[in-house]
């Protein structure tokens, strides 16, 4: 895969083994201003990789390198986010500046490159993530928009259980529990609901936990074939 390197000078390093992968949108007006923003020292910020909307791959930090893309975040008991993914800025402007659809040439580009990151540190499908599931209090990113099934169909990502569903009927409490064991931080429930719809139910939204919000966290945490 051919990449463009623009080194940013915010990585540190790691003190966990990679075990998942984060993807973002950048949320900024363009592209130009979100590279300069991830290569500022001021900014304190960065990734390993950027995909542009044309597909080009820019390279920011070595993977063996801690990049600073997750702040205060959790997934599956790991608080240091970012000592323990590869993280992936996604150009789109985002809620704040016009949020739309991903281009076909920046979901081409992500696939091979989520492919060999995945193989390359054995990344299971369940640490694919977005940066609303490990951060559901203050981020939305990727998205609603964000084709999670494109990738899913690679065996990249956890796809949306859509057959054979059965609704546990678990009251409010029982699906917040059964949400934390799958990996969420539950501290602002509302909040870690919408992230999980926004994940897995993106066509609605609300926070409000219903039958087929249940129903699809059952499948996701019944044992399947890998």
């Amino acid at each position: 895969m051919e990449m463009i390197d623009t080194p940013s000078p915010n990585f540190d390093e790691r003190s966990l083994p990679v075990s998942m992968i984060v993807l973002h949108y950048t949320g900024m007006p363009d592209a130009a201003s979100a590279i300069q923003r991830l290569t500022s020292p001021e900014a304190k910020v960065s990734c390993h990789y950027l995909i542009a909307e044309d597909g080009q791959v820019i390279r920011m930090v070595a993977e063996e390198k801690r990049a600073w893309h997750a702040g205060a975040s959790s997934w599956r008991g790991v608080t240091d986010v970012n000592s323990a993914s590869v993280g992936i800025e996604i150009v789109n402007p985002g809620h704040e500046f016009g949020y739309r659809p991903f281009p076909d040439e920046q979901v081409a580009a992500l696939i091979p490159l989520l492919s060999a990151i995945k193989d390359r540190h054995g990344v299971g499908r369940g640490n694919v993530v977005g940066h609303s599931d490990i951060a559901p209090a203050r981020k939305t990113d990727p998205g609603e928009l964000f084709p999670w099934e494109a990738l899913a169909r690679r065996r990249l990502a956890l796809p949306s259980p859509t057959r054979n569903l059965m609704d546990p009927f678990w009251t409010d409490a029982g699906f917040i529990l059964a949400l934390e064991r799958f990996g969420y931080d539950v501290t602002e429930q509302k909040k870690a609901v919408i992230a999980f719809q926004r994940r897995f139910r993106s066509d609605q939204i609300d926070g409000i936990i219903d039958g087929e919000c249940r129903a699809k966290l059952l499948s996701l945490l019944l044992p399947r074939p890998q």
